[in-house]
């Protein structure tokens, strides 16, 4: 079924921040199936729009709702801002929090990746110590078993020796 563009521009306008009404909501006031709401909605996450999937508070949002809200919000000053969160229903401590959280969320891969380095290398050499070990290992028992096997042909061939006395 095809919808007015006015009913869906109202369907986008309910789904956005500050109203960010339930999909089950706005389809029972509008008369738009939940499936149509929701492929509106991945649109608009495509496009760029923080559209959260439900109606939790802005600090239970995915991180991709997060994210799009910083990118909205990163060149514009305090003013500006506080207007932005006024629209949204945001405070700007909120939004200045996903900022400095999306500026350091690599912060310390450097050194994560060092150590996970020196980890790999020592358990790569435990790994060719345990290797060598084993090999050490299974060369002595193949020789304890050629050694056992040896043993009882020659008994049987020339019988125990506490048979001969």
């Amino acid at each position: 079924m095809a919808y007015t563009r006015r009913v869906k521009e109202t369907a986008i306008r309910m789904m956005l921040p500050p109203e960010s009404v339930a999909l089950s909501k706005i389809s029972e006031t509008l008369g738009v199936a939940p499936a149509t709401l929701k492929k509106w909605r991945n649109e608009l996450r495509a496009n760029g729009y923080a559209a959260p999937g439900n109606e939790a508070p802005a600090d239970q949002w995915s991180s991709q709702d997060k994210f799009l809200i910083v990118v909205e919000t990163m060149n514009l000053n305090e003013v500006e801002l506080s207007e932005y969160c006024r629209k949204k229903g945001l405070y700007p401590e909120q939004v200045k929090q996903w900022q400095e959280n999306c500026m350091t969320a690599n912060g310390n891969i450097p050194s994560q990746v060092a150590e996970l380095v020196q980890q790999d290398k020592a358990l790569q050499k435990e790994l060719r110590q345990v290797r060598k070990e084993l090999q050490r290992k299974e060369s002595a028992l193949a020789e304890a078993a050629a050694l056992l096997i040896l043993r009882k042909k020659a008994e049987a061939i020339w019988g125990t020796p506490d048979e001969d006395e």
